[in-house]
Order: C-alpha cells, then structure tokens, then sequence
C-alpha cells in the first residue's frame, strides 16, 4: 500500500466507527452526514481489502482485521493531536534556548543590558549572543536562522521577506571632554568645522553622518579615524578631539567617562532604530517572545 494514495481523514472515520460501532453515530461524532460517512466506510474496506465492521443486531461489529488496526490507528491520531496539530507553546521561564542578535558595538553596549534585566528576571536559563555583521550579511543570517533578530540601523532589511518594527528615533550629537578649553556649552558650524575630530567609521556599515556631510559638501579638520564607537570614549576623555555620534552612544559615554555632550551646529540626520525579523519566524513563539521584550525594554526612548 502507498501511503501517498491514501486519503488520513478515513483514519479519523475508523477511529469513529471502533468506537461508535454506529454509522450514523460515528458521522455525527465527526461531523459528516450518514451518506458522507457510509461512503468512507465503503473506502475502508477497498483500503483495507476486508469488511471492517460488520452489521449484528443494532450495532456495527469490529471484524479481526478491524480489531488489529483499532489500537495502532488510534495512537496515530492522539500523535498527530499531540505533536502536530497543537499549537507550539514557548515557557521563558523553562527555557534553555540560545538567542542570537546581530547588531554593532553601540547596540551590545546600550541595548543588550536593558535585554539581560528582562532575561534574567523572565527567562534566566537563556542565553543571548551578539553578533556583528556588515548590514549586507544580516539578511542571510536571518533567512537561514543564523541569527534571531537584527537590532539597529538596517537599511538592507527593508524589503520583502522580513518584518520590522520601529523602536526610537537616534538623534546625533557631539561629544567633547569636560575639561574642554575652548568648546563650551555650545557650538558654532565655523567653530565645529574649525576643530578636531574623531571619527569612527564602522567596516561594512553605512556612515550616515558622514553622507550627510558630503551631500552638504562640509569638511571637517579628522585626526583620528576609528573602526568601533566604543573606542571613543579614552580618547574623548585624554584629548581635545570632538565626535559626533548617535545620541544612545552619547549616553553611554556620559555614563562611563568624563565628558559631556553638546548639541550639533547643524539639523543632523536622526537614524530610525529598528528591530527586523525573518518572515519564517514571523509565527514562532519564542520569537515574538523575544520581540515583545525587545519592544518593551527599548521603546521607551522612542521620541
């Protein structure tokens, strides 16, 4: 017998009928009319190449045949019930699960402790792994499961096949050192373009500030270019270099060092922070667990 001729909702009617040994109960039990569910009594025995179930008296006997299949089809159909057809359940509180995010040095720094509070209080059995990658990477590490989530400034990802959802806008703003002897408060774009700076330029990410300057043919006085923001904050704090970063870096640095931060002389580009997910766990439990504290633990900085 090929399995793939066979219709699996008859299982359902001779499961109906072990039990009923009625056709006209079974149907009921089933949802199927006594036409619909004498037929597939009639399928069952072509099937089976036996009667099944025979009529004695007002009821409808199980022959041999019919008792040696009764059994093995009814722990098929309480598997399928079970494994298949329930809808997957995800406990945080249980689970061991390892979720990898992909996003650059400012996310691992500003948004993975707010994500390890609501771990460790909701899921404490969980663990989560950064991964940086250039933004044109992100999409296969999503697609093939590589990774869980992307967390940032994506551009690449808004496109068909994946879902996104907007967290806070991210301002830039300057960063100089307390101490500094001639930046005050405030900043003029003579004196902004006049002074020297520190730039980090991320490899294999977009530098949106630095397209913004271009476009507005502005040039800056740069006497360091570095590959990751965090690396700003010793050299802020021992120079008189100023930077301008995105306003959650800035945060950080005001937090962990001695400078302070000054608005920029020009409307700077604000960078849209998003989270974006494959549409093949669009559906899964633990993802949209995962982006619920995501939302959650990070959209309060939405302006």
């Amino acid at each position: 017998m090929d399995i793939t001729t066979v219709d699996l909702n008859l299982l359902v009617a001779f499961d109906a009928m072990t039990e009923h040994r009625s056709v006209t109960r079974a149907g009921d039990a089933i949802g199927l009319s006594q036409p619909a569910m004498s037929a597939a009594v009639s399928r069952l025995r072509m099937l089976f190449d036996d009667l099944l179930f025979v009529r004695a008296g007002a009821q409808m006997k199980p022959t041999p045949r019919a008792l040696e299949l009764a059994l093995p089809v009814r722990r098929v159909l309480d598997m399928v019930r079970a494994d298949i057809l329930q809808r997957s359940v995800f406990v945080p509180a249980t689970t061991d699960r390892t979720f990898n995010i992909i996003t650059p040095d400012i996310g691992e720094i500003n948004f993975l402790p707010k994500l390890l509070v609501r771990f460790t209080r909701e899921a404490p059995r969980a663990r989560l792994r950064a991964i940086s990658l250039p933004r044109d990477a992100a999409a296969a590490a999503l697609e093939s499961g590589e990774a869980d989530l992307a967390l940032g400034y994506f551009p690449d990802l808004q496109r068909a096949g994946f879902f996104q959802q907007k967290l806070f806008d991210n301002p830039h703003v300057c960063i100089v050192r307390k101490a500094h002897p001639t930046i005050g408060s405030r900043i003029t774009l003579k004196a902004y373009l006049a002074a020297v700076h520190a730039v980090v330029r991320p490899d294999g990410r977009e530098h949106v500030f630095e397209q913004f300057m271009q476009q507005r043919g502005l040039q800056r006085k740069v006497l360091l270019e570095l590959s990751h923001f965090m690396s700003l904050l010793p050299v802020i704090e021992e120079s008189d270099l100023i930077a301008t970063v995105p306003r959650d870096l800035a945060d950080v640095c005001i937090r962990y060092s001695d400078v302070r931060i000054i608005e920029t002389p020009i409307k700077s580009p604000v960078i849209a922070v998003h989270q974006f997910w494959h549409r093949r766990v669009h559906k899964d439990q633990a993802s949209i667990w995962l982006r619920s504290v995501t939302s959650s633990s990070l959209r309060q900085n939405l302006s």
